[in-house]
């Protein structure tokens, strides 16, 4: 699958099938931090993923 990545990058994982928050995991990054776009639509965590799949991770800001 290719994944944009928070800070621009672009990386590519091969996986069967994975959920967002183990690919998160595996990618080091906070999934409270984070949203994640599977092929231009935001998904929860929950959903699954596949190598055929585009992912986008974009940084949550916030602040007061």
């Amino acid at each position: 699958m290719k994944i944009a990545m928070p800070d621009g990058s672009r990386k590519e994982m091969t996986v069967s099938v994975a959920s967002i928050e183990e690919i998160l995991k595996d990618l080091h990054i906070n999934p409270v931090e984070v949203v994640v776009a599977k092929n231009g639509k935001i998904v929860p965590e929950e959903e699954t993923a596949s190598s055929a799949d585009e992912l986008k991770i974009v940084r949550v800001v916030h602040g007061g």
